[in-house]
Order: C-alpha cells, then sequence, then structure tokens
C-alpha cells in the first residue's frame, strides 16, 4: 500500500465548518468545494473515493435542492463513490431522501468526530471491496473464454456472441483468418453449452487426406476394406451427446459434403461397410478460413450444406482489426514464455512496441506467439527489442475512428501499453497513466480487460 493519505471530497460552504472537518480528519487528504460546479470539477480532477456533502449549498442554503442535485449528479459520474451527506439537526427528512437516491450514509450536524472518521473508514473499506468483487466477478464470467485474449470492442462483441449461443443447439460456422482463435471460441461454445461435461470432439478436415478422412468421421466395420481388422466408431458418433467441431470445413471433399448434409438432416448416420443406422446427438461446430460464398459460385461447396452449417454465423476479426490486442498479447505470451523458460525479462522496449502496434500480423495470435516466444529465447537484454522480435519499427498508419470509438480504442491501448511498460503493475501502469488505482481498476472492468 501507498504511504499518500487518500483523499476526501468535502463539499460545504461554511468555511468554519471546513476547518474543523480538516483538523479532526488528519488522517486524510481533504479537498474543498463550496459549491456544486466546483465539487464535480473536484470529482473529475481527483476522483476520491469518499466524498462528504452537504446538501445546504448555494444558491439554496437553506435548503437541500441544490445538495440533492449535487448528489445525482456525483453518482452519475462516479457510481462507485461513496457519498456521506452532512444534513442539520433537524433535517432528517431530506437525509432518508439522499440515501434513497444512492447515498451510502449520513451525518448530522454538530458531528462526533470519532463517529465521522468511523464511517469513512467503512465507507473506503466497502469501496475497496466492491472493486475486488467486481473483479472477481469478471474472471469468473470469463472463464469459459479464458484462453482468449483481448480488450477490443470487435474482439469483445464476438465473446458476447458466443455467450449468447452457446445454451441454443443450433450449428454454428467460426469465419476467420488462419491463427485468429477459432478452436478457442469452439470450445467455448462447447464449455458454455449444456453439453458442457460431455466431449469435445476436433477434426481438420484440411489435415487429414480424402481417402481417410470418411472413416475417420463416420466409422467402419471391420472388413469394410482392407485393414479393418475391427469395428471402429468414427468423431461424429465418439462425440454423441457432446460437441463435434470440423475446422476447416471449406477443404471437405464434395462426395463427403454430401454425405455430411444428410447426417445433419437425418441426425443418422451409417459406418462404412455397414447397413443398420445409428442414431447421433451431437451438436456441431464448424470452422473455415476460406471464402464459401466464393466456392459455391465456383460449385466447390455444397450451397445446402452451407445453410444447414451456418444457422449461427460468426465472423472473428483479425489480429490487425483488434486495437490494443497486439501489445495486450505480446504481454501476456511474454510472461508466459519467460516463466516456462526460467528467463528474466521486464517487458518490451519503445521501438518493440511500436513495432508490434504497426506490424499487419498475417498470422494473427499464432504468428505473435510464436514470434513472442523465439524473442524470449534470443533476447540478450533485459528487455525484449524490435530486433529480438525480427519487426521493423514506425508507426501504424492513422485510422478513421468516430470521436467515441477513438477515445474507447485510445483507453484500450493506453492501458495495454502502460501495463506492458510496467511489467503487468497495476501501480506502476496507474502512475503512468496519471490516475489512482481505482480508477484504473474501473476502467479495465470497463473495457472488459481481465
Amino acid at each position: 500500500m501507498s504511504d499518500a493519505k487518500q483523499k476526501i471530497l468535502l463539499v460545504e460552504d461554511d468555511p468554519g465548518l471546513q476547518k474543523q472537518l480538516k483538523w479532526s480528519l488528519g488522517d486524510y487528504e481533504l479537498v474543498m468545494a463550496a459549491d456544486r460546479d466546483s465539487a464535480i470539477a473536484q470529482l473529475r480532477r481527483h476522483e476520491p473515493a469518499v466524498v462528504l456533502l452537504d446538501l445546504g449549498l448555494p444558491p439554496d442554503a437553506d435548503g437541500a435542492t441544490e445538495g440533492l442535485a449535487a448528489l445525482q449528479q456525483i453518482l452519475s459520474l462516479a457510481p462507485a463513490t461513496k457519498v456521506i451527506v452532512v444534513t442539520g439537526n433537524l433535517d432528517r427528512s431530506n437525509a432518508v431522501k439522499a440515501i434513497h437516491l444512492g447515498a451510502y450514509d449520513f451525518f448530522q450536524k454538530p458531528f462526533d468526530p470519532d463517529v465521522l472518521a468511523l464511517m469513512i473508514a467503512r465507507a473506503l473499506h466497502v469501496h475497496a471491496l466492491e472493486i475486488e468483487n467486481r473483479l472477481l466477478a469478471a474472471r469468473q464470467h470469463g472463464s469459459a473464454l479464458q484462453g482468449l485474449i483481448t480488450s477490443s470492442e470487435p474482439m469483445l462483441k464476438v465473446c458476447h456472441i458466443v455467450e449468447k449461443v452457446a445454451p441454443a443447439n443450433a450449428t454454428v460456422l467460426l469465419l476467420g483468418e488462419s491463427g485468429t482463435g477459432k478452436e478457442v471460441l469452439a470450445r467455448a461454445v462447447h464449455e458454455l453449452s449444456p453439453r458442457a461435461g460431455k466431449r469435445f470432439v476436433a477434426i481438420n478436415c484440411a489435415a487429414i487426406p480424402d481417402t481417410l478422412l470418411e472413416s475417420e468421421l463416420f466409422g467402419y466395420e471391420k472388413g469394410a476394406f482392407t485393414g479393418a481388422a475391427k469395428q471402429t466408431i468414427g468423431k461424429i458418433e465418439y462425440a454423441n451427446e457432446g460437441t463435434l467441431f470440423l475446422d476447416e470445413i471449406g477443404d471437405l471433399p464434395m462426395p463427403l459434403q454430401a454425405k455430411l448434409l444428410r447426417f445433419l438432416q437425418e441426425r443418422v448416420i451409417e459406418r462404412l461397410g455397414g447397413r443398420g443406422e445409428i442414431p447421433v446427438d451431437v451438436r456441431v461446430v464448424c470452422a473455415t478460413h476460406r471464402d464459401l460464398a466464393s466456392m459455391i459460385r465456383e460449385g466447390s461447396f455444397r450451397e445446402d450444406l452451407y445453410y444447414r452449417l451456418s444457422e449461427i454465423t460468426v465472423k472473428i476479426p483479425p489480429l490487425r482489426e483488434r486495437p490494443g490486442d497486439a501489445v495486450l498479447l505480446a504481454q501476456v505470451f511474454l510472461e508466459r514464455y519467460a516463466r516456462e523458460l526460467g528467463r528474466t525479462l521486464r517487458g518490451f522496449t519503445a521501438d518493440a512496441l511500436g513495432a508490434l502496434e504497426a506490424h499487419a500480423w498475417p498470422g494473427n495470435v499464432r504468428e505473435m506467439e510464436n514470434l513472442v516466444k523465439r524473442a524470449t529465447i534470443m533476447a540478450d537484454g533485459s528487455q525484449i527489442t524490435a530486433a529480438d522480435l525480427g519487426l521493423d519499427t514506425g508507426l501504424a498508419a492513422p485510422q478513421p475512428f468516430s470521436l467515441r470509438q477513438a477515445r474507447e480504442n485510445a483507453e484500450r491501448l493506453a492501458v495495454s501499453r502502460a501495463l506492458a511498460h510496467s511489467d503487468g503493475s497495476i501501480a506502476g501502469a496507474a502512475e503512468l497513466l496519471g490516475i489512482t488505482r481505482p480508477t484504473l481498476y474501473d476502467l479495465m472492468a470497463k473495457i472488459g480487460m481481465k
């Protein structure tokens, strides 16, 4: 913990009471404001965890309308802030109204310094616990997608789609370039579905010769062909009650496309050399980097199969279209491989960060992982340089965004870079960004950085 005093915002127009509170709350750094406008300005500047708010503010010093309006504005700008309202001795009704509006607690004039100090300490403790709980909840919520590392809006939208479609039994088609994490998302569909306790069976349609792929998918009976010495069940049957992941479905040969279509329609299979139909209950998730629409026009992919496979289509953005993720992924991979290889490395140099951001990443996350692993092995210094990565230094070309998008993307990129420069230290990153640690925690929660 830092030795610096925690800041508390005091919104009070009485100079005498300001001095009294400043003296009695010497353990804290009091930031003063005498009206609503200055209170909001100080709130934005210092982002205190606790605000002491007098309800009798000018121009309604004898009433509570201005104080209640200030309370609502404070909570709309900083919902996690604990506001303790100050009321007159006979003004209990407005104190109750303030509690209904979201105030944490209230105390009445004249105040007891010991009671007030205890109230503030309790409010600070609750504020810290709420931040910790939000972070824990975010980690638990993201457990099924833990293999996917992102803070970018396009990829977070993909995660949201996966979370929504996973409980349904619909066939899912994942479209994206090689190395974008299609299998990670396919596993997330399985883990977030009612079939999570059953098998997840993956087969790469491009990695198995056409002559063997049919027997791999559908199985065979003893004697079905030369070398078939025993009955063998296929991947589809093996995945019964679970999830079947067909990677690179665009490489499936035309004869097998017809057979797969029949299975998807009838939900029965026949083993090679067999005569009986075998019912199979399986969730099918497919993925490909190919342009299936073009393949349909060329006649190399069946249109009716495409419509069966694409009940839900999820397009996965490449790494170059995921602002801030390059730096974030690089830091995660560096930590992983430095630990595995027993290297002591303190993040990336400035030129390495620039190169990471500027590179187009044609191989996406897989290329990133390989480069960082190689750099972790080969680096001579205490930090990874652009030369270690084998990348050219430079700046990424500016992209046109709306003001809101630019601000959000800038926040993600700034947080990612600060964490990379500070070797993952929250305190160090907050200092680099010029904000407090609670603010950084809130910002990370807002942008979905776990």
